[in-house]
């Protein structure tokens, strides 16, 4: 009997036209970790060889974590995966937007083997491709291709926040992953700015000495 696959038809449509098209490889691009206020972003291009999947592929802020972490293991058992990962300091340096460009460009050049054919990215990020590449607002949620990205660059940043945790326990950063939630503004009044806060960011700016 034919197992199942959990994946929802609307979330195939950009891929089964660009296949129809003659795109045969496809890389789904997205981030995660532009609006906290610590840690890096982190972006994952995604080239899926199958579209049927056991776990629910989505965007990743409609999973729980353990569905997550359940979606991650399926997608990097049947993709090739590339990750970029921009630090605090150069965030700071050359603003959320260029860390986030950069991350997703790193990403895309850490896919192992052949190149995409055709890159699909969420949001409205132009990148430097040697093929077409297509914006997709909402594309998490459009795309399973973006959307396994989106899988990828979560768990992938939520595991250094939990390592980071581990190094500032102060913070509580496996709760929060560094968003700006109040127990972390309150912890970060407490404690000043550890070395990973973006100190470009409000209100890490108005405590950096």
């Amino acid at each position: 009997m034919k197992k199942r696959s959990n994946t929802k038809a609307h979330l195939l449509a950009h891929e089964r036209s660009l296949n129809s098209s003659g795109y045969g490889s496809i890389a789904g691009v997205d981030e995660a970790g532009r609006g906290p206020l610590a840690g890096p972003v982190v972006a994952a291009a995604v080239i899926l060889k199958g579209f049927s999947f056991k776990a629910r592929i989505d965007d990743s802020k409609k999973l729980s974590p353990k569905a997550r972490e359940t979606a991650y293991a399926e997608i990097m058992e049947k993709a090739v995966v590339g990750v970029g990962i921009v630090g605090e300091k150069t965030i700071d340096r050359i603003n959320i937007y260029q860390a986030t460009k950069k991350a997703m460009q790193e990403a895309l050049s850490n896919l192992a083997g052949s190149p995409p054919q055709y890159v699909i990215v969420d949001g409205r990020m132009k990148l430097a491709t040697k093929c077409p590449l297509r914006c997709i607002p909402g594309g998490d949620a459009k795309s399973i291709s973006i959307a396994a990205a989106s899988i990828i660059a979560k768990v992938t940043r939520d595991r250094i926040m939990e390592l980071y945790d581990d190094i500032y326990p102060q913070y509580g950063f496996a709760r929060h992953k560094g968003y700006g939630t109040k127990s972390h503004i309150a912890a970060l009044k407490r404690h000043g700015p550890s070395p990973i806060h973006r100190n470009s960011f409000n209100p890490v700016r108005n405590l950096v000495v």
